[in-house]
């Protein structure tokens, strides 16, 4: 089995190569690439997600009052 240290070490001359290479272009021509057709997808993050998902438990408790409200109000016209 390999030591941490010696896949520390491995891990290091890789970043190294790579950092000095085409590979690291490309790396960068992907990132922006994949971020442009996130764009275009009209994606949002996790935390607006989180947002809308509260928005919408808000909005489904208070439809829910006044479908309770519509319900009393229509028993006392009968």
């Amino acid at each position: 089995m390999f030591k941490k240290d010696e896949i520390q070490n491995l891990s290091n001359k890789i970043k190294t190569l790579v950092k000095d290479s085409p590979i690291s272009d490309m790396e960068d021509n992907i990132n922006a690439l994949l971020k442009s057709t996130f764009t275009k997808m009209d994606l949002i993050n996790r935390e607006e997600y989180d947002v809308q998902i509260e928005v919408l438990k808000k909005t489904r408790a208070k439809v829910e009052a006044l479908e309770t409200k519509i319900k009393d109000i229509e028993k006392k016209l009968k």
